[in-house]
């Protein structure tokens, strides 16, 4: 099972909640007998219940507010047992509150959950410190506020980072897709720019021909003639608007790379050799170039991002390495696309995970 942020955080807040509940629930069921026993096994569904159905909320992205049914539950079951069983056995309770403090922080909207940090803050430092029987002890109020603050405030972390995370990581797809379709507008632009006067003039052209060619043959030719002008500039203006797809450069394409995932949020730094390559072995390295960006951006959750060139023994090697591959990369179609062109050039294409935990796409080509 392959472990994800979300789940890792589960199973950090699952660690600290049940780890600070293990030895007071021991010492209740100890020291308070049947009745600790009792109180035990009513306040422990009270007070898990809730906290991890707002925990599993906040990860889902709720936002914080609403009714506060659950937290007020958990709130009791937290305080309940100090109250009911004798301080010799619900004293023992007093420390699973600070896991009430996350709760509060991912369940309230931020001016109540300041409110409510301030008076558990204030009700703990106090309990705690006027816990001595040799009077107040304020080193004693002082742990108890810190692991207060600790606690919740781990639990909040957590589980507020996978959220940002997640949220960080769509952001950055929707980047991506953005730079494509901007692409494609500008494309769109162009066609309906270049290509709309083009159009009309032939259409207009052949109609003048066709009523032409039976009363002035000469002159539907000479419209004839236009036409087939006026089409070839046509032509040619698909082929520029196209030139960015169909001609292949390996500068021009690591230039559009480095903005692509500049703007997916992935810095990235090119070390290129000065080269002198042949236009199949310039277009292979090209096309590597964009199916590693492309598999970058869809497929990872890189932060950076290399793309080097060098060349030893009569060939030339192309790298593209990213620091976060989340998933086993596998011969998709991009990948057997490269390798065929590289193996038509005499080549090879590595494609492989780093030590580091990131990803490793190679070609190498006879320069």
């Amino acid at each position: 099972m392959r472990t994800t942020p979300q789940r890792l955080a589960v199973g950090v807040v699952v660690l600290i909640s049940v780890g600070f509940t293990i030895s007071p629930a021991i010492l209740m069921v100890r020291y308070g007998g049947a009745a600790g026993i009792a109180v035990l096994s009513a306040v422990l569904p009270g007070f898990f219940i809730p906290h991890f159905l707002h925990v599993r909320a906040a990860l889902r992205g709720a936002e914080p507010g609403g009714p506060v049914a659950g937290l007020v539950v958990q709130a009791a079951a937290a305080y309940a047992p100090m109250a009911i069983l004798p301080p010799e056995a619900g004293g023992f309770w007093w420390g699973v509150h600070t896991i009430l403090l996350g709760s509060v922080l991912l369940r309230l909207r931020p001016p109540f959950a300041l409110g409510c940090l301030v008076l558990m803050t204030v009700v703990d430092f106090v309990a705690a410190g006027s816990g001595d029987p040799r009077g107040f002890a304020p080193l004693n109020g002082l742990y108890a506020v810190t692991t207060l603050f600790v606690t919740g405030f781990v639990i909040y972390g957590v589980v507020r980072l996978v959220v940002v995370s997640r949220e960080l990581e769509q952001a950055r797809m929707d980047l991506a897709e953005a730079a494509v379709l901007r692409e494609r507008l500008r494309i769109s632009r162009d066609l309906h720019d270049g290509l709309g006067s083009s159009l009309t003039a032939v259409a207009l052209k052949g109609d003048l021909a066709r009523r032409l060619v039976g009363r002035d043959p000469a002159a539907a030719e000479a419209e004839l003639a236009e036409l087939i002008h006026v089409a070839r500039d046509a032509a040619q203006e698909v082929r520029q608007v196209a030139r960015g797809y169909r001609e292949m450069s390996l500068t021009e394409e690591v230039h559009r790379a480095v903005a692509l995932l500049e703007v997916s949020g992935v810095s990235c730094q090119t070390n290129l050799a000065e080269l002198r390559l042949s236009r199949p072995v310039d277009e292979a390295l090209a096309w590597a170039v964009r199916e590693g960006v492309t598999n970058v951006v869809r497929h990872s959750q890189a932060t950076t991002c290399s793309i080097s060139t060098s060349t030893h023994g009569g060939a030339v090697r192309l790298e593209l390495v990213n620091d976060r591959a989340r998933r086993r990369s596998a011969d998709g179609a991009g990948l057997t696309g490269l390798k065929e062109r590289a193996g038509g050039l005499g080549g090879s294409v590595e494609a492989e995970r780093t030590e580091s935990g990131g990803f490793r796409l190679a070609m190498e080509v006879p320069a």
